[in-house]
């Protein structure tokens, strides 16, 4: 070999896992450890600090070769790590055998890191590896497994000498930082959007030329701009994107409206988003009601099309929305079972697509919330979710990496438990909490701070205290509700601004005062809290103020008691 510079590891594999050995390296190598802990770590020589440092994977094709090649030895020789790939094509290989036992007689007791890509551990693991009985502890990187962000950074820990958990948490506040600085650049490309937004209306002698420009801008502004900013909660940005988009769509002659309808017609659509979120409902409907009337032509004009069909039964939706927001339950039924209507028109034209399934999945869930509602029709409530809960996992199972299915499939069970509630059925409600709650989890060793998924955590931790207060285990409730805000303290803290965040930490207060009244422990403290809590929700307006009252009478009814 030309330098005998090391190498922090060598990684052996065969010739089926080549792509993923390839990958392996060059994420290795890119890798910059999070700046607390890159003291720590001491870099090889022409090494800037920080880095993993270079990986060695051998780029020969030995099958005609009788052993290993000399460059291949000392590389091994040279390298503080081995990193097997495991597969059963692996598990095959008598070069990766030789490679491990080389590396074994060359460097006794150093770390050997396992990247399992396919198959199970048993048909995976080279029989190098199993020396003595024992099997190494591997990364394992399949969907099913660690995935493959969390199963990469046990290969970087093991590397770096690390402990996972500092590792996981420090590579999580940095990915934080980054939505901070995506949040940042978002509102800076609004501005430079909204200016070349301005610039194309007033250059009216390129009309078709200004207006395609335009158009890509809007659409821009109503996908990739909008979910982030959503993803970061910045509805005043939002509302100003909508307003911008809504200026350009003025300024078309009535012929150049009908070729815009469909893009339109979203934008009123986020544009009623918005507003609704603000609790500004009059202002919501009037866009949500001037889309459905663009979405109800568009659909008379293509009944067939797929598109149509859910365009329009997104306007039923959010008309309805807007109607349950205000309590009129006859007005949400009539518009939500329109919405359950078109939801199985769609799976009519695209039967088993994942967006079909979802559309059945959230039309049926909304009708469970209103025969839930003040206990209006449990049985009906009971057989609504359940139906919701089929569709959506139908679309897990189709998209079985797909994050917000999980979400939205959790979110179903979690409305199942509520009806198991009301039914009484305490011990029903239990199981429908902990398969929610085991989904969270899933997505939790991914992504341990997202706040969302945390959130959803903690509900299902709160739904299963509520049914444990009901069954008088209060003591249960006292160590699942320590257990569940010790878990979630890190990222509440972060996101501490969250009104969703201030509700939980409400309701688990105030669950924590009551099994402690029931326990014969002092609950004071804990009541104070939630008191506390109370008052910043009611500082976040009518809405909140009200639902907080709810909670409170719900759990804690008692006036003036403390202890």
């Amino acid at each position: 070999m030309a330098s005998a510079r090391p190498f922090r590891a060598f990684v052996s594999y065969c010739h089926a896992d080549r792509a993923f050995a390839a990958w392996l390296q060059r994420r290795l190598e890119s890798y910059r450890l999070p700046r607390r802990l890159a003291d720590r770590v001491a870099p090889l020589p022409g090494q800037a600090p920080g880095r993993i440092g270079p990986v060695f994977r051998d780029r020969a094709d030995l099958s005609a070769a009788q052993d290993l090649s000399a460059a291949v030895r000392e590389a091994i020789a040279l390298s503080s790590a081995l990193i097997v790939v495991a597969s059963p094509d692996a598990a095959r290989s008598r070069w990766v055998e030789q490679e491990i036992q080389l590396f074994r007689e060359l460097h006794p007791g150093a770390p050997i890191l396992v990247a399992l890509v396919k198959g199970e551990p048993g048909e995976a693991l080279p029989d190098a590896l199993r020396i003595g009985g024992a099997e190494p502890l591997a990364a394992d990187f399949r969907k099913q497994g660690d995935g493959k962000r969390l199963a990469f950074l046990k290969i970087v820990a093991g590397l770096a000498n690390l402990p996972l958990d500092t590792l996981v948490q420090r590579d999580a506040q940095r990915q934080l930082r980054r939505v901070t600085a995506v949040t940042l650049g978002a509102v800076i490309l609004v501005v430079i959007m909204a200016l070349l937004l301005a610039m194309a209306l007033q250059a009216r002698e390129e009309a078709e030329r200004r207006r395609a420009a335009a158009e890509g801008l809007v659409e821009f502004m109503l996908t990739d701009l909008r979910d982030r900013l959503e993803g970061v909660g910045r509805l005043d940005v939002m509302a100003t994107v909508n307003q911008r988009a809504m200026a350009y769509y003025s300024e078309l002659s009535d012929l150049e409206r009908v070729t815009d309808e469909s893009l339109r017609a979203q934008v009123l659509h986020r544009t009623g988003q918005v507003e609704e979120r603000r609790g500004n409902y009059g202002a919501a409907l009037s866009n949500f009601s001037e889309a459905s009337a663009i979405t109800a032509a568009v659909l008379a004009r293509k009944p067939r099309s797929a598109n149509a069909i859910f365009a329009h039964g997104q306007s039923e939706f959010f008309v309805g929305l807007i109607a349950w927001r205000q309590s009129d339950r006859s007005a949400a039924t009539r518009h939500w079972r329109e919405y359950r209507r078109y939801s199985k028109a769609l799976s009519e034209v695209e039967p088993d697509s994942v967006r079909s399934l979802m559309e059945q999945a959230y039309s049926e869930g909304n009708l469970c919330e209103l025969d839930l509602k003040d206990n209006f029709d449990l049985k009906a409530a009971e057989r609504q979710c359940t139906a919701s809960i089929k569709f959506a996992q139908a679309a897990v199972d189709q998209s079985p990496g797909n994050r917000p299915l999980v979400v939205a499939l959790a979110n179903r069970i979690g409305w199942l438990a509520r009806v198991k509630i009301e039914q009484r059925q305490y011990r029903a409600a239990i199981r429908s909490r902990e398969t929610e709650g085991s989904l969270m989890d899933q997505l939790l060793r991914l992504d341990p701070y997202n706040i969302e998924y945390v959130l959803r955590r903690s509900w299902s931790d709160i739904g299963i205290a509520i049914a444990l207060l009901a069954l008088d285990e209060p003591a249960r409730v006292l160590a699942l509700l320590d257990r569940s805000l010790a878990r979630a303290g890190k990222a509440f803290s972060l996101n501490g601004e969250d009104k969703r965040v201030t509700e939980t930490m409400f309701r688990a207060e105030l669950l924590l005062a009551k099994a402690r009244q029931l326990t014969g422990k002092g609950f004071a403290a804990n009541l104070a809290r939630a008191d506390q809590l109370e008052a910043a929700l009611a500082g976040a307006g009518v809405e909140s103020r009200e639902r907080a009252k709810g909670i409170r009478a719900s759990i804690w009814p008692q006036q003036g008691e403390a202890q």
